[in-house]
Parts: structure tokens; C-alpha cells; sequence
């Protein structure tokens, strides 16, 4: 059975980048494509060249090896023709294989947005696919608002459609731009569309997320005939963000349903790269990647619940749908007070180190955790945390230094000029092969002064943890009034890209945070040593 082919179309660089607090650079953008270019996508988009300098400079020059790539733009204005407009020229001039006009197919937005007739905009559609044609290059055109203009006036949304078809365009896109039409519109319209000459092999689906089914509205126009799919790295975009395609992509090359009937440029090879590629990108936008993401996410393939996983030991599937190595992700069975010895025992393994069931070590590591838990710990969030506390009760950590005392000192005063400042100051005594050492900082807070306190002079370990750096800190308080116990979490990375995390409880927060500081440090020196487990470091 021959299967059809599902094009791939990526416009995070362009759509996404309308994403609140996402500003993206040429360099970013340079950076950005080339990781899509390599992981395999059929079409990049690059923005719109002529709107920003950025855009412009970045289409200075062909960004893409493999996939097509793509500039944005409008068609012409009415009442210009399609030579003398300068934006269209520029569109054109762009150095890139494709390019995508987005035209108005919502009669209310050509009356109220682009102020001309129903006819003129149908002509500025026409006229800019021929240009764009006639200067050899791919043509596309985003009918804006499509779904809303359908069920508004069927008959003028349908003529943008055929008239951008039938002037060459070889991808008809249908969007849902404000997010709200829901699967089974999507499949009743796209249905619509193709009974009126235009076929599924030539159209597209721009989905938003706003109704959080972006996603589903994507396969549902597969489903209805539609052949390419747009879509971003991780669902950025405005408001509720574009149809992931970080959830998309898996899904068609994993799922029977589809990986029967269809194939995507993305082979099983590559899939693997697919989690690196989603953190990859988080970490160039410096945010935390999503935990809970399908197929990618740290818990996506992760299980707490003692009797799962028990049942994950025997046989995964019976808790996972897809393998999670196909995806380049991986179990985790996750240590809480909710877990059996077969949760200890599976991690433990995981991490390289090795417990018989019956060793009375392992009832007193799980006594240990299930009674820090109880006091506030948590370490499902603090893989780190958890392997340190699993060598010192089962095996063994070296004792590479011991913290004497420290003190952190909070003052606010008047400074030279007379502007009031709150200084934070912190000074670490540790003891490193019998010798003291002590140093002392200031930081942007409390917290921040004793980082960088402890770190500032760990003696011969000192230039082991030069990489070391603190990626995210945060606090929850776990119970009411003054005397609140405080949880503290801190993520930490290096230059191998390892990630992990540590936690602190305590009364005091200074304390606690310093617990998950140390926890950190040495983890840092017991990675160094290969003498960590992977998942933590992942």
C-alpha cells in the first residue's frame, strides 16, 4: 500500500516569534533554522522580509540546506499593480525558495482591514501568486481567517481559495487564526473545499491554539484530506500559541492510524532527535522545558504510583503508548511515598547502583525518604537529591569537603549618593583536607550571595565547578504563619548540558537553600568523577 505523503511546515521563526517575550535575533534565527533544516522539516519559514530588519538581514541569504525555505508576506495592495508594489517586490527579491502571501478571506475583514471590494482583493490574490510564479519561485497563500470567514459567506471564502488555486499557488493553507473552530467544523468545511475543485494534495491546515485543540484540529484536516501541516517548535505563538508540532510529528510517524496511511519526512532515525531538538530550543529561549509535554516531557513516560510501577518492570507497555526511546526520551519511575520497593529498586538499577531486594539497606533508604517526604522533601523533582541520599545510605559519597559554618548578613542603608540600597552579604567557612578555608560575597539577595560564596573558593576542587551554573530556584511554602517550613529546588547546569535537580527543606529558608546548594556542588564532583547516574544529569 502506497501512503501519501503529510508536508511539514514550521513558522516558528515567523509566528512564532509573535510568542509574548520572544524576540528572536538574526543569529537565533540563523541558529533556529539550521536546527530544523537538520532535523528534517519540509518547509522553514523564516518571517517577512521588508516588515523589520531583522527579517530583512535574514533573508539576505538562503538559511536552509534541505527544507524548502520560506518568506511571508502580503499580496499586493488594491489598487497597485503587482510590479509597482515595492512590499510585494521585496517578498519576491528574498532570498529564499518559496513564499507564502497571506491574503484576507473573511469578506469582513477585506471591507473593515483592507478597506477595497470583494473582487479587488480576489484580483490582489490572483495577480501576487502569478507574480510570485513567474519569478520561479513555490507560491503559497494563507487564506487569514478562513473558518470564520466560511461560515460567515461560504461562497467568497471558497472563491480566495479557488482563486489563489487556480493562479498557481502550489499550497492552498485554510487557517483558524483565531483558534476557536472546533475538529468536527474542520472536517466538515476542508470537506467543503475539496467538493469545490480544490484537492487535499494542494491544501494546507493553520491551526491556533486557543481552544487548546490546535493539535486535534490538525489531524482532524488530515483526516479531511489535508496534506501540509503548520506548526511550531513546542506550540509557541500570540496568545495560547500554534499546533505543536513537537506533539504532531511523533504522533503521525507512532500511531497506526496514521503511520499506515501516511509518511512524513522524519523517519524513525530521526525521530530520536526529536526530545534534544524541543530542549534545544527551550534552552536557546532560556525557559524551562514543559514537564508534562506529550513524548517529550521529564514526566511523560514517568510513574510514581507503586502498583504501576510494579507493572512497568513486568512489561512497559502496559503503561506507555509509545516506546519512549523512539522519541529519545526515557522512563522514570519516580521515588515517593507512594512507591513500593519496585520503584526504589528500578531506579537505583538506573542509576548504576545495585540492591538486593531483601538488603536491609534498601528498608532504610525507603524508611529515610518516606519520613523526609513526610517532613517536606520532595524528590521526584530532585533526581540529584535523591541519588546523593541513595550512595550515602546504600554505598558510599566521598567526602570532598564539610561546611565549618556560614552566615549571610541583610543590611539596608544609604549608599554614596544618597539612593537607599538593600546589600547582601555572605561568608562560607568549609573545610577542605584539614585546611579552612573562607570565603566571602555579595549578591543579589541572600540566596545569591551564598552561591556564590560557597563557589567562590572550593580549593583544589575549585576549577571542577568553574561551569557549574544556577538555571532556575524556586521556593514553596508548605504551611501557613511565620514558622512556614520551606521547600526549596534548584536546577543546576554545566557546559555538557547535564541538568539536575537538588532540594532543601527547612524552617529557614537561607538554610534550606543552602542544603540544595551543597547537594548540587557535589553532585557537580561526583558527575565529574562518572560516578552519577544518567537520569539526573539528563
Amino acid at each position: 500500500m502506497t501512503r501519501e505523503k503529510i508536508y511539514l511546515f514550521d513558522t516558528t521563526l515567523r509566528d512564532g516569534q509573535q510568542t509574548p517575550g520572544i524576540d528572536f535575533s538574526v543569529e537565533d534565527k540563523i541558529a533556529i533554522a539550521a536546527m530544523l533544516d537538520e532535523f528534517g522539516l519540509d518547509y522553514v519559514e523564516g518571517g517577512y522580509p521588508g516588515a523589520n530588519p531583522t527579517d530583512t538581514a535574514f533573508f539576505a541569504k538562503k538559511r536552509t540546506s534541505r527544507a524548502g525555505f520560506v518568506a511571508f508576506g502580503m499580496t499586493k495592495r488594491a489598487g497597485i499593480s503587482a510590479s509597482n508594489d515595492p512590499g510585494l517586490t521585496q517578498l519576491i527579491q528574498a532570498k529564499s525558495d518559496a513564499v507564502c502571501l497571506v491574503a484576507k478571506s473573511w469578506d469582513y475583514h477585506v471591507k473593515v482591514a483592507l478597506g477595497c471590494t470583494n473582487d479587488e482583493n480576489l484580483e490582489s490574490i490572483r495577480d501576487s501568486v502569478r507574480a510570485v510564479v513567474a519569478a520561479g519561485k513555490l507560491a503559497m497563500v494563507d487564506c487569514e481567517h478562513f473558518f470564520d470567514g466560511y461560515k460567515a459567506n461560504p461562497a467568497y471564502a471558497l472563491a480566495c481559495a479557488k482563486t489563489a488555486h487556480d493562479a498557481g499557488a502550489r499550497w492552498v493553507v485554510l487557517c483558524d487564526t483565531n483558534g476557536g473552530t472546533q475538529p468536527p467544523e474542520i472536517r466538515e468545511i476542508i470537506a467543503a473545499v475539496v467538493a469545490a475543485g480544490i484537492p487535499g494534495s494542494a491544501l494546507g491546515i493553520h491551526a491556533h491554539n486557543d481552544t487548546g485543540q490546535a493539535v486535534a484540529n490538525s489531524l482532524a484536516a488530515v483526516e479531511a484530506g489535508v496534506r501540509q501541516i503548520q506548526g511550531t517548535l513546542n506550540g509557541i505563538g500570540e496568545r495560547c500559541g500554534n499546533a505543536d508540532l513537537v506533539t504532531i510529528i511523533p504522533t503521525l510517524c507512532l500511531k497506526d492510524t496514521y503511520a499506515t496511511r501516511f509518511e512524513t519526512s522524519i523517519d524513525r532515525e530521526a525521530l530520536v532527535g526529536l526530545n534534544r531538538l524541543s530542549r534545544a530550543f527551550d534552552e536557546l529561549l532560556n525557559r524551562s522545558p514543559n514537564h508534562q509535554a506529550p513524548y517529550v516531557g521529564a514526566s511523560a513516560f514517568a510513574t510514581k504510583a507503586g502498583i504501576h510501577a510494579s507493572a512497568l518492570l513486568k512489561d512497559p507497555k502496559t503503561y506507555e503508548h509509545v516506546e519512549p526511546e523512539s522519541v529519545g526520551n526515557f522512563r522514570k519511575v519516580m521515588v515517593s511515598d507512594q512507591g513500593g520497593k519496585a520503584n526504589f529498586i528500578n531506579e537505583l538499577k538506573r542509576r548504576g547502583i545495585r540492591v538486593e531486594k531483601d538488603d536491609p539497606k534498601l528498608d532504610t533508604l525507603i524508611a529515610i525518604v518516606k519520613e523526609r517526604e513526610a517532613s517536606g522533601y520532595a524528590y521526584e523533582g530532585a533526581d540529584a537529591s535523591f541519588e546523593l541520599l541513595a550512595q550515602r545510605t546504600l554505598t558510599s559519597v566521598p567526602d570532598f569537603f564539610q561546611v565549618e559554618s556560614f552566615r549571610v548578613m541583610v543590611e539596608r542603608r544609604f549608599d554614596s549618593h544618597g539612593r537607599l540600597k538593600t546589600v547582601s552579604e555572605a561568608v562560607v567557612k568549609t573545610i577542605i583536607d584539614g585546611e579552612m578555608l573562607m570565603s566571602v560575597a555579595e549578591g543579589d539577595g541572600p540566596v545569591n550571595a551564598l552561591d556564590i560564596a560557597l563557589r567562590k573558593d572550593l580549593g583544589k576542587y575549585q576549577h571542577e565547578i568553574g561551569d557549574l551554573e544556577l538555571a532556575d530556584y524556586k521556593v514553596r511554602i508548605l504551611n501557613g504563619g511565620t514558622e512556614a517550613i520551606t521547600r526549596v529546588l534548584i536546577e543546576s547546569t554545566d557546559d555538557s548540558g547535564a541538568r539536575w535537580w537538588t532540594v532543601g527543606v527547612s524552617e529557614n529558608i537561607i538554610d534550606a537553600s543552602f542544603q540544595a546548594l551543597m547537594d548540587s556542588v557535589v553532585y557537580k564532583l561526583l558527575k565529574n568523577r562518572q560516578m552519577a547516574g544518567q537520569i539526573a544529569a539528563e
